[in-house]
């Protein structure tokens, strides 16, 4: 049986991680997850695309030989080093000066990149496109397109593909090709934050618990992992029992700050290993909820990419004449849209009047975003010093509060696995913030052509998860409140 080919989506996958690329190909499809964030990914490569051809492009091969000037769905077949079968399917080519069998003209491809840089998978799939895409037109293609962003801000940015280029993708196949021919799965990245945009996350989260992977104990990441594995600590059990003088020795090794983190480094693995949380200082974790007449819970949904605050969302929590917290699922949730074609100064009016309507109730949020969010924009809409010291005195980091006061047998901070660990269950299983930034994409491209299909659902569904974040910051917040005997 011929062996199956190598293809560019597996390349990029293995750039990122082996062990993504042999469960792309030998993984139980029945086991991966669906992430927005590829559906983000492509939605940012249509509107790039869209900004540079407005014209739709022509399909396949009789669209080469036609010299249209853009082309999709072409698929590229080869063979590569060692024989070992390629095949491509680059998501659009542009075309240049030049001749190929399609006539006086030629082609390359045409990439849409995310993020501030050209990274290496970026280069080596262009350069893979380019290999696979001389053969197929008969003349070689000396240079690929970079697009990013879209409309008036779409840059453009042509890349050489010669020089030391081919050779490391030469080099790059046959250890592709040995990585997926291996009869068990790569192991674990080192590294793993960037696991939760991948489809196979969940497969992988079970593995690195069952073994006790170092990158579950909160604030070990690539490096210290590193350190730890040459002191001969391989697991999250065997960091628990390490002394912690001693490892703060061994630590220093690599400087002093590695040092000063060691009792941290086995306080978190003993309280992940044994379930029971520890507290770390006996202060109120919320004094300014004591004597506080309500509280608002305050949650911002972004698109980080167009540097869009698009959604404020607060729920409002008065307290009873009896000292006690009404009921949070009763509580009034106001969602603020920021649309851009309203302005800044409307939304920031909006907002004023909300925390002017409420004197006297903190703010509490999880996570520095809304309170650097706020800030600036009252200093862009010319608030007083004095103002702008007001509303941070009433902004409250209930992220910072849990981080300061508790140890808790989670294998990261966020509001997500904090929440979880208490119990809280947001109501739309699997979303997130980038399956909200979809839904609003969504919602706004119903606005842009004119047909608004599906826009009240998506933007019921973005408010739902918003208003589900606000309820579960309070839920980090009273669980703070009872270990204090607030409650």
């Amino acid at each position: 049986m011929a062996a199956p080919p190598l293809t560019d989506r597996l390349l990029r996958s293995w750039l990122r991680c082996k062990r993504r690329a042999w469960l792309d190909r030998h993984g139980d499809p029945d086991q991966r997850l669906w992430s927005a964030h590829r559906a983000l990914q492509l939605d940012d490569q249509r509107r790039s695309f869209s900004s540079l051809f407005p014209e739709r492009p022509g399909r396949g091969d009789a669209a080469a030989s036609a010299g249209a000037a853009a082309v999709v769905g072409l698929r590229l077949k080869t063979e590569g080093p060692h024989g070992l079968p390629l095949e491509a399917h680059p998501p659009l080519l542009q075309r240049v000066a030049g001749r190929s069998r399609w006539g006086e003209h030629a082609y390359r491809p045409v990439l849409a990149r995310q993020g501030r840089n050209l990274t290496r998978e970026h280069r080596l799939v262009l350069a893979y496109w380019a290999r696979l895409l001389a053969v197929e037109q008969g003349s070689a293609v000396p240079s690929a397109l970079v697009l990013a962003g879209a409309g008036r801000r779409l840059s453009r940015e042509e890349l050489a593909l010669t020089g030391s280029l081919p050779r490391q993708l030469e080099e790059v196949l046959p250890r592709l090709a040995d990585d997926l021919a291996r009869s068990t799965a790569p192991p674990l990245v080192a590294d793993r934050k960037k696991c939760v945009l991948c489809s196979w996350r969940g497969l992988c989260d079970q593995v690195a618990a069952s073994e006790g992977h170092l990158s579950e104990v909160s604030g070990i990441g690539a490096k210290r992992r590193e350190m730890l594995l040459e002191l001969g600590v391989t697991t999250l059990p065997e960091l628990a029992a390490s002394d912690p003088q001693q490892l703060a020795e061994r630590l220093g090794a690599w400087g002093e700050q590695h040092a000063e983190i060691a009792e941290q480094l086995v306080t978190q693995a003993r309280v992940q290993r044994d379930g029971v949380p520890r507290r770390r200082d006996p202060a109120p974790a919320l004094p300014e909820l004591a004597g506080a007449p309500g509280v608002l819970f305050y949650d911002i949904e972004s698109d980080p990419d167009a540097r869009d605050d698009f959604l404020h969302g607060f729920v409002r929590l008065a307290r009873g004449a009896d000292g006690s917290w009404g009921d949070p699922l009763q509580a009034p949730y106001q969602p603020l849209l920021a649309l851009q074609e309203h302005g800044e100064a409307h939304l920031w009016r909006r907002l004023r009047g909300l925390l002017e309507r409420h004197p006297g109730w903190p703010v509490l949020h999880f996570g520095e975003t809304e309170s650097l969010a706020l800030r600036r924009m009252a200093q862009r809409q010319g608030a007083t010093e004095a103002e702008i010291a007001a509303l941070q005195a009433r902004l409250v980091d209930v992220h910072e509060r849990i981080r300061r006061h508790w140890w808790l047998p989670v294998n990261g901070y966020g509001l997500k696995p904090v929440a979880s660990w208490l119990g809280f269950r947001w109501r739309q299983k699997g979303v997130d913030g980038a399956r909200a930034l979809l839904w609003w994409r969504q919602w706004r491209l119903g606005i842009a052509d004119g047909t608004g299909r599906g826009s009240r659902h998506n933007l019921r569904q973005i408010f739902r998860y918003n208003h589900d974040d606000g309820l579960a910051t309070w839920a980090v917040a009273r669980w703070l409140l009872e270990q204090d005997g607030q409650v």
